[in-house]
Parts: C-alpha cells; sequence; structure tokens
C-alpha cells in the first residue's frame, strides 16, 4: 500500500486526502491543531472544512515527524505563506526520499518565489528539478463529492509528473502531466488576484460582461507576466490558466470571490478574513504580483488596481472607472510579440 503524508488539513488537503485514500492509499494527514486531530481520528469527520465523512484509511497526525516517516510521497498543502517553515521541520526528519509534490497557490510575498523553489531551498535532498505541483479548476467542496475534476501535475523531470498522475488519477479525478513548472504555478498562484477582482465586480452590482472582461483581461495579465518569467504561454489556454480562472472566478465556493464580493460590498479586508476564518491566498499574492510586475516592467493593470484597493485605500468605484479610462490600445498586441518571440 502506497504510503502518503498530506501536509495541510485545511479543505484542499482534506479533498486530496479522499482521491488518495479512494485510490487505495494510505493517508496521514497531519495538521497543527490537535482538537482536528482528535475529530478526524475520532469521527472521522473535518466539519470546519467540508461536511463529508472520511474515508477509514485516512489518519490524522499531529507528530510531523511521525507522519513524513517511510511514506512514499509528501504531497504539501499548506497556505503558501507556511511553506518555508512546514519545509525546514519536514527537511529535519526526513531519513528518506520520497516524491515531494505541493498543491499550494501563491507566490510568497518577501522573497518573490514560486512554492517549487521554495521547498526545493528548504529540502536539502532536492533539487528544483524534482518537485511536482498539482495545480487545476478543483474546488475542495466538489472534489470531496467525487465530483468529475481536472488537473494538472507539472514537473520538469518528467518521470515524477507520471508517478503523481498515477497516484492521484482515477475515474472522478482526471490528471494530466506537464514540464511547464512555472506556467502551472503561476497560473494556480495569479488567477486568485482575478478572482478577487470578479467578486468585487459583482459585489459593486455589475454584471456579467464586466466579469467576462476582468477573466479574458486578467488572462492577458497572467500570460505577460508567466512569460516574462519562462512560462510556456500555451499553459495559460489550459487547466491550470484558464480553466482555474472559470471556475475561480465564477463560484461561490471561491474563497477568494467570496473575499471580493465583500470587499465591493464596502468590507475592510481584516474583516473579511476574520470573517471568513481561512486563508484567502489571493490578497497575499496580489503584493508579490505587484513588486514581481514592478520589478519586471510588466503591465498588469487589474493587479494594480486591486493592490490600490486593498492596500493603498483605494475605492472600488474608481478603480473600475480608471481601468476602463485607459488609453486605447490593440487587445492581442502583447501576448502576440511574446508568442512570436518565443516561436520564432
Amino acid at each position: 500500500m502506497t504510503k502518503v503524508a498530506v501536509l495541510g488539513a485545511g479543505s484542499w488537503g482534506t479533498a486530496l486526502s479522499i482521491v488518495l485514500a479512494d485510490n487505495g492509499c494510505d493517508v496521514r494527514l497531519w495538521s497543527y491543531r490537535q482538537e482536528q486531530v482528535a475529530e478526524i481520528n475520532e469521527t472521522h469527520t473535518n466539519k470546519q472544512y467540508l461536511h463529508t465523512e472520511l474515508p477509514s484509511n485516512i489518519t490524522a497526525y499531529f507528530d510531523l515527524k511521525e507522519a513524513v516517516s517511510d511514506v512514499d510521497f509528501i504531497l504539501f498543502v499548506v497556505p503558501t505563506k507556511a511553506i518555508r517553515m512546514v519545509s525546514k521541520q519536514v527537511n529535519e526528519f526526513l531519513s528518506h526520499k520520497p516524491f515531494i509534490v505541493h498543491a499550494a497557490k501563491g507566490i510568497e510575498v518577501d522573497s518573490l518565489k514560486r512554492v517549487s523553489q521554495i521547498i526545493s531551498e528548504e529540502l536539502t535532498s532536492y533539487s528544483y528539478e524534482e518537485i511536482v505541483v498539482l495545480s487545476g479548476p478543483s474546488h475542495a467542496e466538489e472534489v470531496a463529492e467525487r465530483h468529475p475534476t481536472t488537473v494538472t501535475v507539472a514537473s520538469e523531470t518528467e518521470y515524477n509528473a507520471k508517478q503523481t498522475q498515477d497516484l492521484f488519477n482515477n475515474m472522478f479525478f482526471r490528471v494530466y502531466t506537464s514540464t511547464d513548472v512555472i506556467g502551472t504555478e503561476l497560473g494556480g498562484a495569479l488567477k486568485n488576484i482575478i478572482a478577487l477582482g470578479a467578486g468585487i465586480s459583482d459585489g459593486l452590482g455589475y454584471g456579467d460582461n464586466a466579469k467576462a472582461a476582468l477573466i479574458t483581461r486578467g488572462l492577458a495579465e497572467i500570460s505577460r507576466l508567466g512569460a516574462t518569467l519562462g512560462a510556456n504561454p500555451l499553459s495559460f489556454l489550459g487547466l491550470s490558466g484558464v480553466g482555474d480562472l472559470i471556475v475561480t472566478c465564477t463560484s461561490q465556493h471561491s474563497r477568494n470571490w467570496r473575499a471580493g464580493n465583500m470587499l465591493g460590498k464596502g468590507w475592510k479586508l481584516q474583516d473579511i478574513l476574520d470573517e471568513m476564518g481561512m486563508v484567502v491566498e489571493g490578497a497575499r499574492t496580489v503584493r508579490a504580483a505587484y513588486k514581481v510586475a514592478q520589478d519586471h516592467h510588466v503591465d498588469m493593470p487589474i493587479t494594480f488596481g486591486i493592490y490600490k484597493l486593498l492596500y493603498d485605500n483605494g475605492d472600488a468605484k474608481e478603480v473600475a472607472k480608471e481601468l476602463m479610462g485607459r488609453s486605447k490600445r490593440e487587445e492581442m498586441d502583447d501576448l502576440s510579440k511574446l508568442l512570436r518571440e518565443r516561436y520564432s
């Protein structure tokens, strides 16, 4: 039986544990909260995050060293801000070399690094090329209910990606592979910013036209920054790009959409975070993306507008007016240039 340590018992970590349990794995779901570990082991529930019964082959662990001992795979599903700290701890305990996979969607604010870069820095036995990322359009609630879902696993080491594909793939959770780690990670991280924007638009009472524009022009921003940082622009037309954008920008399951919707209705960011009681990755990612875009001179007006709203006391309606009042331009100019540069 394949042993998998899932680090992070939030909604996404729990949902992925269900997939792995359905595939016959011995799943060790780690949490830093003892009361959560007790609930999972005693009642087979994790009610704060998902309203479903958990399979019996999911066991919760509070001791991280015990959780990662002798496992075949380690799956990081903690929030991006905790990735470095948890990776440091795992590095102290590892006496063997399991496959390393992460399903976090964010960018570290201080270093501006992607999650695979952080993990490879802290796990001394691993190179960046060995890390696998799992991303795609996947609400945890629907995965837990075994609704059809498709995702991408990416690694520069094709063998590792295929091993991860085999680990997760089943009749309700279909997995594709990719070698574009940069594109897969950036698509998953940056779409949360655009989802905030879609929620803000809905909160302001704007219609489907405005949301469609945000999604489409948001995809253009993601593609511009991604290509500048070395991603394949075509990756953003796939599951971890446009696929994740659609699901995150159009569903009330999305924390980022819900947070944006509350922002559009006049709530303050800290009040929203207190009310939701869960991580809203887009609120942190927009700070990192703002810095990266400035450093690389990439035009990202939607991202800059949301940053202004969250961190410079901007007004949502005024930000919308500024976006609509920008100078006229051709739709495909920047993206066409990037594609020509890559493939000419």
